[in-house]
């Protein structure tokens, strides 16, 4: 699976571990996220993430 980081801060979002303090299993593909989810360090939306290289 495909990691995500976050074009402002840097924050990586990783499949595998998900996003467990906003309720985000781990196994969560990045498209499977909700839209309103937000990055957990600086609170953007999942606009501002690009696919990691």
């Amino acid at each position: 699976m495909d990691k995500y980081v976050c074009n402002i801060c840097g924050y990586i979002y990783d499949p595998e571990v998900g996003d467990p303090d906003s309720g985000i299993a781990a196994g969560t593909k990045f498209e499977d996220i909700p839209e309103n989810w937000v990055c957990p360090v600086c609170g953007v939306g999942k606009g501002d993430f690009s696919k990691a290289e």
